[in-house]
C-alpha cells in the first residue's frame, strides 16, 4: 500500500487537485516581505500563489506532502516550511542570474 506521506511518482498520476498551506514560522516572513514591496508592485504580487505555484512545479522537492482520496482521483497537499521557502529562493535567484 501506497504511504500518503511522501513523493509517490504513482500518485501523482492520479493528482486531480493541488492544495498549499503555510508553515505559520513563514507567515510573518512573507508578510514582512510583501510590506517590503513598492507600492507600484505590491497590489499586484501575491506571493503566497507564486510560491505555491513553485512548489507545485517540482512537488519531489517538498520536504511535507500528504496526498489525500477523493473520488476521481487524489488531492496533493504540500505545506511549504521554511527549507522549502529557502530552497525556492535559491532556485529562483540562480535562474534569475
Amino acid at each position: 500500500m501506497a504511504s500518503y506521506k511522501k513523493y509517490d511518482p504513482r500518485l501523482e498520476s492520479l493528482v486531480v487537485e493541488t492544495r498549499t498551506r503555510f508553515a505559520p514560522e513563514i507567515e510573518e516572513e512573507i508578510r514582512t516581505f510583501d510590506g517590503t514591496l513598492d507600492a507600484e508592485a505590491g497590489s499586484d504580487v501575491d506571493t503566497h500563489a507564486l510560491l505555491a505555484e513553485a512548489i507545485h512545479r517540482s512537488p519531489e522537492k517538498a520536504s511535507s506532502i500528504f496526498y489525500e482520496r477523493a473520488h476521481t482521483g487524489f488531492t496533493r497537499e504540500i505545506t511549504i516550511t521554511e527549507e522549502d521557502l529557502e530552497r525556492i529562493v535559491r532556485e529562483l535567484q540562480s535562474a534569475g542570474s
